[in-house]
């Protein structure tokens, strides 16, 4: 019985330890972290994404088909106006020049021939059958004369006389015809022919001195060379693109807000870029032009945002895909909370104001909110503490342990 008595009496012991223990628990009230009403100066951001383009740019095209030779540029190169940006193979427009030279002095030799009035040899020929023939001609010419004066007296036939008129007019039917082949050795139409066959070589030659110059596809204007991935041996027909130049110390980056968000962007505010292709770095800008119209950007419905960023060292380049934050609104000396204190009830806003060791249910009206923090217009004072959520549910009047942050 002794021994019983002795641990009964343990029991009891232990049983009101841990009643004890249970009250004390239930008494303590929990750990709950606050946050105090400070001021700062709050920035309203629209976080979004968009693209890069130039504001001033040109295309370069091959304006002839060829075989690249030599690449002369890299991407991202800064380059003057004129600069050779690629060397075509020449060998084929060489070939063609010099063929159209060639053609060119032919036909030049050919001209000077026909303003002589034909060829040396065939020329001079004639000239001398003609000069012979008209001194055959003037002796059978008074070979006829006295013949006929010897007819009047009887002293010659008829038959001479007549055979000595046959022999002029065959003389002079020779001469006749001497002239003509003389005539014949250059026409009009063989003039007309050489002087085609001349601008015909010139226009070749002026095609192949033409396709040698366009040999070098030269950049159109000063400015960073971009869109440029041509190797060596590559083929290019005219027409084809080659790369772009652009100036890029300032760059357009059109930005796409989401529709119901439009109504915050105002031109002239600020909007700063980032790049996952260079972490770390910042372009900062303005908006200069807003949208006239919405337009469908994947599932999204969009205004593109018109934004002239400041890019000195020319490093955001064309065509990359940028994340853009548009400072919509600023407010120096705000009286800001953590978002993480805001809680609702029913259509209002409010925080679990601390008050002692309990909190007490506290309406506030909010304005602008950056990422992390919103600005209360009303309903609190600076210092003021708002209860964070805890893993102990709270409401209005519960008592606390505060932890501040």
């Amino acid at each position: 019985m002794s021994r019983s008595r002795k641990w009964l009496a343990i029991l009891l012991v232990a049983a009101a330890v841990i009643v004890t223990w249970v009250a004390t628990k239930r008494a303590t009230p929990p750990e709950v972290e606050f946050a105090k009403v400070t001021r700062e100066t709050l920035i309203s951001s629209l976080s979004t994404n968009g693209k890069v383009e130039p504001i001033e740019w040109m295309p370069v095209r091959s304006e002839r088909a060829g075989l690249i030779k030599q690449v002369l540029v890299s991407r991202g190169q800064q380059v003057a106006k004129d600069q050779p940006l690629v060397e075509l193979d020449t060998r084929v427009a060489n070939a063609d020049l010099s063929k159209a030279e060639a053609a060119i002095q032919e036909a030049k030799a050919q001209e000077q021939v026909l303003t002589q009035g034909g060829r040396i040899g065939e020329r001079q020929q004639i000239d001398s059958d003609l000069s012979r023939a008209r001194l055959d001609l003037d002796a059978a010419q008074k070979s006829y004369d006295a013949l006929g004066r010897l007819v009047a007296k009887q002293a010659a036939t008829r038959q001479e006389l007549d055979a000595a008129r046959q022999l002029v007019d065959q003389l002079q039917l020779k001469i006749q015809a001497l002239e003509k082949s003389k005539n014949a050795l250059v026409t009009g139409s063989d003039k007309e022919i050489a002087k085609a066959r001349l601008q015909e070589a010139q226009s070749a030659a002026s095609v192949a001195q033409s396709n040698l110059d366009l040999s070098i596809i030269r950049a159109p204007m000063d400015g960073t060379v971009y869109d440029f991935d041509l190797k060596q041996g590559s083929y290019v027909n005219p027409g084809d693109p080659i790369a772009k130049v652009g100036k890029l110390d300032r760059v357009r980056v059109t930005v796409y807000v989401d529709e119901p968000d439009l109504g915050k962007v105002h031109e002239g505010e600020l909007v700063v870029i980032t790049w996952d292709a260079l972490p770390g770095h910042q372009w900062k800008g303005k908006v200069d032009k807003l949208p006239t119209q919405i337009v469908p950007l994947g599932t999204r419905q969009v205004g593109e945002v018109g934004c002239i960023i400041e890019n000195p060292d020319r490093d955001l380049l064309p065509n990359a895909n940028i994340n853009a934050d548009i400072q919509a609104s600023v407010v120096e000396h705000a009286l800001a909370i953590p978002k993480e204190a805001l809680r609702r009830q029913g259509p209002d806003s409010g925080v679990l104001l601390l008050e002692g060791d309990h909190v007490t249910w506290r309406k506030v009206t909010l304005g602008i909110s950056s990422y992390t923090k919103t600005q209360v217009v009303s309903g609190l004072n600076e210092g003021d503490a708002g209860a964070l959520p805890s893993e102990t549910p709270i409401q209005s009047g519960s008592r606390v342990q505060p932890v501040f942050q």
